[in-house]
């Protein structure tokens, strides 16, 4: 496996310099945010998209620096109601183009959670009662997850992509290694999972059951870690609308990989991947609110490296 980076992660600096700093740090592939929740602060899709000399000339500065991209990331909500929700489909679209265009396989994204009948915003429905809780998991899922995807994968075929990464993540139709399954046995194998352990944890799910579950529909892994705050979470429970940067009262908080779990259970984590066929990338997501973005980023390539021996 390799070791990469979510390039959002550092998004401070400019390509110029992100290139170089990335290779120092001996990180070998790179994913970049092309829109929607991301700034997409190193890649402009519209102006890839329209010019083969700037997609020649952006790879020619990767290869320069011993990169390569593990996948073009369009994380957003595809599915929201109205004209937010074109806008993402329409940026996801432009996506699949480029990475077409660029060689890229892989996408990482999100599902997407429409919002129930009548609604503006995502519904995200987490219980199964009421009943009316259920009629609307049923009507979302067919007829707008299922159809939405189906397109979506006759757009990836078409553009050569082999793999949608969908990220297990809360407040998405598709959270967890059920929902995934299910999605994949309707759209096809084109739907993989991005693994990404740091939403599992504060879903209360294990990834390192999650990983033999999953399988060969692991497309992507996200190296992202979880500290659980236990005397809030054992009060107020795990679901947490508390805001990220008020750490010490939240349930949970994405945190540099090994201060959430020491360096034997991310070890565990790689030889797992690897027992089911899994050697792809393990790509940095830097989200700690207590540390900065570089600090961060370089002390989790020096946990990866160990646990990679």
């Amino acid at each position: 496996m390799q070791i990469g980076l979510v390039t959002d992660s550092l998004s401070h600096l400019p390509l110029e310099t992100l290139l170089p700093t990335v290779s120092e740090l001996g990180i070998a592939m790179v994913e970049f945010g092309c829109g929607n929740w991301s700034p997409a602060p190193h890649l402009q899709l519209d102006s890839m998209l329209g010019s083969a000399t700037m997609r020649t000339a952006f790879l020619a500065k990767l290869q320069a620096h011993g990169l390569t991209i593990s996948a073009l990331n369009c994380s957003g909500n595809p599915l929201l109601p109205g004209v937010p929700g074109e806008d993402d489909r329409a940026v996801t679209s432009r996506t699949i183009h480029l990475a077409g265009l660029m060689g890229v396989q892989r996408i990482v994204m999100m599902s997407g959670c429409p919002g129930g009948p009548g609604d503006a915003n995502a519904n995200w429905v987490t219980t199964a009662w009421p009943p009316e809780a259920t009629r609307v998991v049923d009507q979302q899922w067919s007829q707008q997850l299922i159809p939405y995807w189906r397109g979506l994968a006759q757009e990836a075929a078409a553009n050569e992509v082999s793999r949608l990464c969908l990220e297990l993540h809360g407040q998405q139709l598709v959270y967890n290694v059920r929902t995934l399954l299910r999605l994949r046995d309707v759209v096809g194998d084109v739907v993989s999972a991005n693994l990404d352990p740091s939403h599992l944890f504060w879903m209360g799910a294990d990834p390192l059951a999650a990983i033999p579950a999953l399988g060969e529909a692991i497309g992507h892994v996200h190296a992202k870690d979880t500290r659980i705050n236990t005397a809030v979470a054992a009060v107020n429970g795990l679901l947490d609308t508390t805001p990220v940067d008020q750490l010490a009262d939240r349930a949970w908080s994405y945190v540099t990989l090994g201060r959430g779990h020491d360096a034997s259970w991310w070890r565990g984590f790689s030889q797992s991947l690897r027992k089911v066929g899994y050697d792809g990338v393990l790509s940095i997501e830097h989200e700690d609110q207590s540390l900065s973005s570089l600090e961060g980023v370089r002390e989790s390539v020096e946990l990866l490296r160990e646990v990679l021996r």
